[in-house]
């Protein structure tokens, strides 16, 4: 059997005024919004600097696929390992984010048959991407703790009609997403922390009545260099038709520094 490398792409307003009955309620608001700005700023900072960081590195990807039945009863399982990559390129100013994935089993390279593929989702932070932050609505909430540390919760909504950071691959076409959803952001550098996202009404014409997505973020120390950087470490999604129920797992582990140098020579004319 020959090994094979897969390369699949990621792509993985409402608003509402309200008069200020006093000038010390309007000042909070206005404090609060000037707040949000300065954090999306960062966070758009740090994610644009982490893209280029995470497509110098390559890990271990373990994936745990479920097909649930009645009361969740697991019906179907699979566990696959690769060794994952992502492979960024920006050409005529359109950004292209490529996932690839090489199977792996015991040290030898094997063809897997996935229940249902779910690629991409390691990537949601490109919401707050210069690329695509222009295609969602923001808005802050209560903040909240996770492991006793202070994190900002941004509530971000997909412009209709705007360019979607993901989509749904049905029978060889593709379906942006209207993603919506959560993400804790450190209100002092602009790391994400974690994602929370899904369709708040499915696409039942499609078929698709439930979408849900966590993703978890966490320091990764890589060799020979004492910063650290905050990589994808597990990436939940659960999916969910009229027939049939889905639950899949992705963990990433032992990341790696990875380079990769082309060259391209033009053969001359006879």
């Amino acid at each position: 059997m020959n090994p094979s490398r897969q390369i699949r792409r990621s792509r993985v307003t409402f608003a509402l005024v309200i008069a200020a009955l006093c000038l010390g309620l309007s000042s909070h608001a206005s404090a609060q919004h000037e707040n949000l700005d300065d954090l999306l700023a960062r966070t758009s900072k740090n994610v644009t600097q982490f893209l280029d960081e995470f497509s110098d590195v390559k890990c271990t990807e373990y994936v745990t696929q479920l097909k649930l039945g009645k009361n969740e009863k697991v019906e179907a399982k699979q566990e696959s390992t690769f060794d994952y990559l992502v492979i960024l390129t920006n050409a005529g100013g359109q950004l292209n984010l490529s996932e690839s994935r090489l199977a792996e089993h015991g040290g030898k390279q094997v063809k897997n048959l996935p229940l249902l593929v779910t690629n991409g989702f390691a990537t949601l932070f490109l919401v707050f991407h210069p690329y695509y932050e222009g295609s969602f609505q923001f808005s802050q909430q209560e903040d909240d703790f996770i492991g006793g540390k202070r994190y900002v919760r941004v509530r971000f909504e997909h412009i209709k009609g705007t360019r979607s950071p993901t989509a749904l691959v049905l029978r060889g076409r593709e379906y942006p997403l209207e993603l919506a959803g959560t993400a804790w952001i450190d209100p002092d550098s602009g790391v994400v922390a974690k994602i929370v996202a899904g369709l708040d009404n499915g696409l039942e014409d499609l078929g698709l009545r439930m979408l849900r997505s966590e993703v978890d973020y966490a320091p990764v120390s890589l060799r020979d260099i004492k910063q650290s950087y905050w990589f994808p470490t597990l990436a939940s999604i659960e999916v969910e038709t009229p027939k049939q129920h889905w639950r899949n797992t992705h963990r990433f582990t032992d990341y790696k520094q990875f380079s990769v140098s082309t060259e391209e020579v033009i053969a001359k004319k006879p």
